[in-house]
C-alpha cells in the first residue's frame, strides 16, 4: 500500500528554501546561496513583490553575491512588479561596485522606470553616472 505524500510539508519545505535563498541574497551569504543554486535552485527567483533574488543582493550591496546570481543565469536587466530593475537599485543604494558588476553584465542603464541613469541624476551619484556613460 502506498503513502500518501504530505502536501502541505512539501510546500513548506518549498517556502523555507526560497526563504533561505531570499535571506542570503540579501546577506551575501554566497556559501549558502551557491550550495542552493548549484543544487538547481533557479537563479532567477522572486519573491512575491517580484524582487528576485539579484535584485536583493544588488539593493543590499553584494557585489560578489550579484557576480554569483549573474553566473548562475540571472537576468541582469529584469524589472521586479515596480519596473525597477538592479541597476537601478544599486545605484539608489549607491553602490558603484554593485553597478559595474551588473554593466559588465550587460545590464541595460535605460531599463525599468525610473532607469539607473534617472537614479543616477536624481541622486547625484557622479561616480555611477561616469559608469554609465
Amino acid at each position: 500500500m502506498s503513502e500518501t505524500p504530505d502536501i502541505q510539508s512539501a510546500a513548506d519545505e518549498d517556502a523555507a528554501m526560497a526563504q533561505a535563498l531570499f535571506d542570503a541574497a540579501r546577506e551575501g551569504d554566497n556559501p549558502v546561496l551557491r550550495s542552493y543554486l548549484d543544487a538547481g535552485a533557479p537563479a532567477g527567483l522572486c519573491n512575491p513583490a517580484g524582487d528576485s533574488l539579484l535584485m536583493l543582493a544588488a539593493y543590499h550591496g553584494h557585489p560578489e553575491t550579484v557576480q554569483l546570481l549573474l553566473h548562475h543565469g540571472a537576468d541582469a536587466s529584469a524589472p521586479n512588479t515596480r519596473g525597477q530593475t538592479p541597476l537601478a537599485g544599486a545605484v539608489f543604494k549607491g553602490y558603484t561596485e554593485v553597478a559595474r558588476v551588473l554593466l559588465d553584465a550587460g545590464a541595460d542603464p535605460d531599463a525599468g522606470s525610473p532607469t539607473a541613469r534617472e537614479a543616477a541624476r536624481m541622486f547625484a551619484r557622479a561616480e555611477i553616472l561616469q559608469l554609465l556613460g
